[in-house]
């Protein structure tokens, strides 16, 4: 798989490339400047098992931000930059563990170089990221619009000026909001180049629609052996995107660990509140480290049947549930009880 031959990139204390576990990362939605409330955030990031964290930075204060924030944090911290190199400058020298740049757009050669300078000192890895919707108007009236092609070579382009200041400590990231596109574009980046690729779906929209779109899009990059690191984009609680990739991850098999929760769609048999009780089952057992499968079904007479490859489960009825392990029943518990008897089990578990 392309990801088992990628580079290795450290970033902090964590490594990307080179065939290491995938990486997910998020973003913090807070103004960096104010330190208490980006390390909160940061904090909720990490206890959802964020592994990286993203912050911009577009003012002064916000690079001396950084420094507290890192100082309060347990996770590698990376710099989100927008045409102004010194803000570049500025957030390695107050403790980035990486940055995200398009070279394209923060000024001339001399500006570049700086940035880049001062990564070498450091050995800071430098993402270059490329965006469908900033492609340069020329490759845009070369490909005859905005195209996978366009977004491979903008990107390929903007990593050899880093590359000709001698340096290729490097990550690259190409995204559009056109699933499709950026599966292509990957595609194609995948064939041309070693370095560790940073994946996601730009733009992709709310948690519904952000959701499916990146599943579709992170599935189909991941399942061909593309994508060294990770991050869901969605317009919300930067939380619900960690939920989210590590829920991909499993999916595919390329994460261990994690309680996953299988529930039946409810039909006219279903004589308990089923879509809330599986909604309460999800949010519970986020806090157990346990790599099993838990059933939430509707129906106490197909319920042992449907539950059978799950490790453990509940089925509801008419005021009377059932705990179920293996498909096997194992007693008769209140309806109103089948939550805390869940919780109660998986607080036992293998102990």
């Amino acid at each position: 798989m392309y990801r088992d031959h990628t580079k290795v990139v450290q970033i902090g204390d964590k490594k990307i490339g080179g065939g290491n576990p995938i990486l997910i990362q998020s973003m913090t939605n807070t103004k960096t400047e104010d330190v208490k409330a980006t390390v909160a955030q940061i904090h909720a990031l990490e206890e959802a098992g964020c592994e990286i964290i993203r912050c911009t930075v577009p003012t002064k204060e916000a690079a001396e931000a950084l420094g507290e924030i890192k100082k309060q944090i347990h996770i590698p911290l990376v710099a989100d930059i927008h045409f102004d190199y010194r803000m570049a400058v500025a957030a390695m020298e107050n403790g980035a563990d990486k940055i995200r740049i398009n070279p394209g757009n923060i000024g001339g050669p001399e500006k570049i170089k700086a940035v880049v300078d001062t990564a070498k000192e450091r050995n800071i890895p430098i993402r270059v990221g490329v965006n469908s919707g900033s492609l340069e108007k020329e490759l845009v009236e070369k490909y005859h619009g905005v195209t996978a092609e366009g977004l491979v070579e903008s990107a390929l382009d903007k990593v050899k000026i880093i590359e000709d200041f001698d340096y290729d400590n490097l990550v690259i990231s190409i995204k559009s909001s056109d699933v499709l596109m950026c599966v292509k574009a990957h595609e194609l980046l995948a064939e041309k180049t070693a370095y560790p690729l940073h994946v996601g779906i730009t733009e992709a929209g709310t948690l519904y629609s952000g959701n499916i779109k990146s599943a579709v899009g992170l599935g189909i990059i991941l399942y061909q052996g593309i994508g060294d690191t990770i991050r869901v984009s969605l317009t919300g609680d930067p939380v619900e995107e960690i939920k989210s990739a590590k829920r991909i991850l499993k999916t595919l098999n390329l994460r261990k660990g994690g309680i996953e929760v299988v529930s039946c769609p409810t039909c006219g048999r279903t004589q308990i509140d089923l879509i809330g009780l599986a909604n309460q089952v999800e949010t519970m057992v986020q806090k157990f480290p346990l790599d099993i499968k838990v059933a939430v079904m509707g129906c106490v007479v197909n319920g042992p049947g449907e539950a059978k490859e799950a490790d453990i489960g509940i089925a509801g009825g008419k005021g009377v549930g059932l705990l179920i392990k293996k498909g096997e029943i194992i007693r008769k518990v209140p309806e109103a009880e089948l939550l805390d008897v869940l919780r109660l089990e998986l607080e036992n578990w293998e102990k």
